[in-house]
């Protein structure tokens, strides 16, 4: 099995004090993005929250709004390998993963690793490559790996797929099947920046691109025991049945043809344990949920009307009405955290 672009195996080294505020790691690279991604705090901390949890991120913006530039100042903050696909219909899925080329030398097949190699990979305009196209995405989604000739090759860890789509947009596009945006953890979007940001911005560009001078904050090996770590920020059973209910009520909604499937449960609750971490808890609370909840499942929903451009709006409304039906368990942080503490005492 051969392995491409893999950073080399090592101890795993315990980041628990990583995800506290006195180490501010995750705070760290959500700080560290902003000097180049500005007035968008809310989209940069979606995007790292993914990162962390072990998902990937979908971007639906118009052009020119800092999407690749995103990608980009991600990758460098935490010292990894950015590549870029730029989604046309011509595109083949081998120059996706690579293909399996014969060596002249030898005789034999060699792997020519494709963009989907590096730490953080962009598939610009995801929806103009073709349906063929886009299904190369989608071992790499599930399961890190790609499969050329019959044989796996494991992507670097971590791997993170941020796709970006133009909603304005829809000549010469393919549409993202429900199986494929299933895949993606969050949906977010950037959005025009406010006079002000915007000021900064061209500020920050008059001598020299921002870009240029950021440095890493964290590493790729931190960033892998770090998403280690929050995988075990404690989730209580109260917590677990109130995202359970949001999802479930998804499917009963009347505007709704196809809801939430099981992967939103898992993806919600495994991005507000990443959020608990960014915040500094190893625990996760209702509002946790509540934060996450549109990111998390409006682009899963399928509606039975929407006009053109329509469907996220529509859909977060959908969300926004079952996050005020749907009971919210009494959590305060204070009993939370003396419930875990009691746990590991017990352990």
């Amino acid at each position: 099995m051969t392995s491409v672009g893999r950073p080399p195996a090592g101890p795993f080294v315990p980041a628990r004090d990583l995800i506290m505020p006195e180490e501010m790691a995750i705070s760290n690279l959500v700080a560290n993005i902003e000097r180049v991604i500005f007035g968008t705090r809310q989209t940069v901390e979606h995007v790292v929250i993914a990162l962390l949890a072990g998902g990937h991120a979908l971007l639906q913006d118009v052009p020119g709004v800092g999407k690749t530039m995103l990608a980009r100042a991600l990758a460098r903050s935490i010292g990894g390998e950015v590549s870029r696909v730029q989604c046309t219909p011509d595109l083949l899925p081998a120059d996706i993963t690579g293909s399996a080329i014969l060596d002249p030398r030898t005789g034999e097949l060699r792997f020519v690793p494709g963009p989907l190699f590096a730490h953080v990979v962009v598939a610009d305009e995801l929806n103009r490559a073709t349906p063929r196209a886009q299904a190369a995405f989608l071992e790499a989604l599930d399961e890190g790996q790609v499969t050329v000739e019959g044989r796996s090759h494991p992507l670097p860890r971590p791997f993170f797929l941020l796709a970006t789509l133009n909603p304005v947009e829809h000549h010469g596009t393919f549409p993202l099947p429900e199986g494929q945006l299933d895949r993606f953890m969050v949906a977010t979007s950037l959005g025009y920046p406010s006079g002000d940001d915007e000021l900064r911005m061209l500020a920050s560009h008059v001598a020299a691109h921002p870009i240029e001078t950021l440095e890493p904050v964290v590493t790729v090996e931190q960033v892998v025991a770090l998403q280690r770590e929050v995988r075990t920020v404690h989730v209580s059973e109260a917590v677990r049945r109130y995202a359970l209910e949001l999802v479930r009520r998804t499917r009963a909604a009347p505007e709704v043809v196809l809801g939430c499937s099981p992967r939103a449960g898992i993806a919600l609750l495994r991005a507000a344990q990443a959020r608990a971490a960014l915040q500094g808890r190893s625990f996760v609370l209702p509002d946790d949920v509540k934060a996450l909840a549109v990111p998390v499942l409006v682009h899963r929903l399928v509606l039975r009307e929407e006009g053109p451009g329509e469907g996220q709006a529509a859909g977060a409304g959908v969300v926004e009405r079952l996050l005020r039906d749907v009971p919210v368990p009494l959590h305060t942080a204070a009993a939370e955290e003396s419930r875990v503490a009691r746990r590991r005492a017990d352990a």
